[in-house]
């Protein structure tokens, strides 16, 4: 899924205020944000992504470094102080049954909350691109 420019129109301002701002601008902004929404909206692999979305790394990288920089959260924050109405989110309650020995393994909680937070933006930018059309 590519984001559409009447997607890209609303979204855009929104990730330039959220997201650091290294010396370097990122290239290909948009190609890797529609990678990111893409895989969060399939539940795909990185790897799986298609290869029109630019290198799967690239997203993997920028989805990962944003969340340790807390980029997803100030995005919401964004999202909810401009009065844009996320709607509802629907989640997979398959359960999976670990070994006995997974219960002392390290969690990785925030990059689950991350991609939480991703899954709700994607269905905003879903929503609100007919709006804006």
């Amino acid at each position: 899924m590519m984001l559409t420019d009447a997607q890209w129109m609303m979204l855009e301002p929104l990730v330039e205020a959220g997201r650091p701002h290294a010396k370097v601008p990122p290239s290909h902004l948009r190609r890797t944000m529609s990678a990111i929404l893409w895989r969060h909206e399939n539940g795909a692999k990185w790897r799986a992504l298609p290869a029109d979305l630019g290198p799967w790394w690239m997203a993997a990288q920028t989805f990962i470094r944003w969340a340790r920089l807390g980029v997803w959260e100030r995005l919401l924050s964004l999202v909810q102080e401009r009065g844009v109405q996320l709607g509802m989110t629907f989640l997979d309650g398959t359960n999976v049954r670990a070994h006995q020995k997974a219960a002392g393994a390290a969690r990785k909680g925030a990059l689950k909350l991350n991609e939480t937070i991703v899954r709700r933006l994607a269905g905003l930018v879903a929503a609100m691109a007919p709006r804006l059309a």
